[in-house]
């Protein structure tokens, strides 16, 4: 009767797999089911995300095996200098193409907590992927923003921050830079 008046349920926070964990080491598995579970996923992941101070999250590391995540840009204690932006949900994605220059960045992750690496990415990604309507989405991001899709697409090929750091070109891109900023000097 006065359920309009109700407060909306706020969605329960997500367990966060942590580096080691199986999930995190699986590729994810392509959605085809775009319904209220779905839905319900997302929010659980955004919560959770929210409470982490996170500027992104993927279905792995709530202990889904599903292809989806969030990225949700806002400045916080872990990213001060983080640009604004409404959160989105990203499902099936796909990266079209993707720059030659790379950039180095200071990350961290919510499955490897308390540490944070210098991971070379493309400065600019062309993305394709679902909405949660199921409907395709196509467009071209940069900077910070597209370092958020590039991490949380590792995610779902199964490889965490941890792996990527540890990565040949990750070590030969840093020393590179390392001796020309020594050049410099």
């Amino acid at each position: 009767m006065f359920k309009h008046l109700m407060p909306k349920e706020t969605p329960t926070l997500l367990p966060i797999a942590l580096v080691g964990e199986p999930i995190l080491r699986q590729t994810a598995i392509t959605v085809h089911h775009f319904d209220a579970e779905l839905v319900h996923l997302a929010e659980q992941m955004s919560a959770s995300m929210d409470a982490a101070n996170g500027v992104g999250i993927a279905a792995p590391q709530v202990h889904s095996p599903l292809a989806l995540f969030i990225m949700a840009s806002r400045p916080n204690e872990r990213y001060p200098d983080a640009p604004n932006m409404a959160p989105v949900v990203v499902v099936n994605p796909q990266i079209i193409n993707a720059s030659s220059e790379l950039v180095s960045g200071e990350e961290g992750c919510l499955s490897v907590p308390g540490q944070r690496f210098t991971i070379q990415r493309h400065q600019a990604i062309e993305v394709r992927y679902q909405n949660l309507q199921g409907e395709w989405q196509q467009t071209e991001l940069t900077g910070f923003i597209a370092r958020i899709f590039q991490h949380e697409f590792d995610h779902l090929q199964g490889i965490t921050l941890l792996e990527r750091s540890l990565m040949p070109e990750q070590t030969q891109a840093i020393s590179a830079q390392s001796i020309k900023k020594g050049e410099a000097q």
